[in-house]
């Protein structure tokens, strides 16, 4: 992810995303299609313009990395018609670049989650209108109270009921949420097959709390751990994604990097990027 390169101390994320083996990333985007976390040495992207778009598709094969992904965080619930617009602007500005996966939040800042799952659905509805015969697929992070929960996000995926529908999946999210390890693996498996795009993201839990409901973000902090380093395992994980026909990118997002002194984060950054190689082959 951008964030993540971004935190490696070099000029730019083409530098930093070398540097650590990362053949593609994650970026962010902001309301205004600004680029706020692609780090630049002049001055920073923006796809506002069709010069804009012209620049950043340059950068990109001038150092041979991609995009696997747009990452937006929608507000679906305080916004929904400019969402809509928005999101659709940008799905043809992907297509252009040839990004065929964008993360989206559909989470409730305002609604209890009883409350939220109709207008979820209509909106995410009208968002698949907007979008017709634009060749990217949405993945629904399962983020926050919303996503993590199941008697959430399978409703909201199957009465959306479009194929260019999806999930962002995050490991970490899961086991986050408070579900137990082997519920987490459960989940893993039941969304796979709408899986769009990843967050690799691991936690390293005392081993008495790794298979009870835990209170929502219990002791995260604390325990948020690199990839490989976790208790959520990944070759597991990668074999449940490639039986479900998923191809795509696996997309490291360490948060527990912040933790660490900014001359060793490059290298644990490296290791778990490795690392998901060796498990993808």
């Amino acid at each position: 992810r951008d964030a993540m390169l971004r935190e490696l101390g070099q000029p730019d994320c083409w530098s930093a995303a070398k540097s650590v083996g990362a053949e593609a990333m994650e970026v962010t985007v902001d309301d205004k299609f600004n680029l706020p976390l692609l780090a630049h040495p002049q001055s920073p992207y923006s796809i506002s313009t069709d010069e804009g778009i012209k620049q950043l598709s340059g950068d990109l094969q001038a150092a041979g990395r991609k995009i696997s992904a747009f990452c937006v965080a929608s507000k679906f619930d305080a916004r929904p018609d400019f969402e809509v617009d928005f999101i659709a602007r940008l799905a043809r500005i992907s297509q252009q670049l040839g990004i065929r996966a964008m993360r989206i939040d559909v989470v409730s800042y305002k609604l209890p989650i009883e409350q939220f799952l109709d207008p979820a659905v209509e909106a995410v509805k009208k968002l698949m209108a907007a979008t017709e015969g634009i060749d990217v697929r949405f993945g629904v992070e399962n983020h926050g109270p919303c996503g993590n929960n199941p008697a959430f996000m399978l409703p909201l995926l199957d009465r959306v009921g479009s194929k260019r529908l999806g999930v962002t999946l995050d490991t970490g999210n899961l086991y986050w949420y408070g579900h137990p390890l082997s519920k987490v693996y459960e989940l893993i498996e039941t969304l796979a097959p709408r899986v769009v795009h990843t967050h690799c993201k691991n936690i390293r839990y005392p081993a008495e709390q790794r298979e009870v409901q835990r209170p929502m973000g219990w002791e995260y902090a604390k325990y948020e751990a690199p990839i490989d380093q976790g208790d959520i395992d990944f070759a597991r994980v990668v074999k449940i994604l490639r039986a479900a026909g998923y191809a795509g990118d696996l997309c490291v997002e360490n948060e527990s990097l912040r933790k660490l002194p900014e001359a060793e984060r490059a290298s644990v950054l490296a290791t778990e990027i490795a690392y998901l190689k060796r498990l993808r082959g």
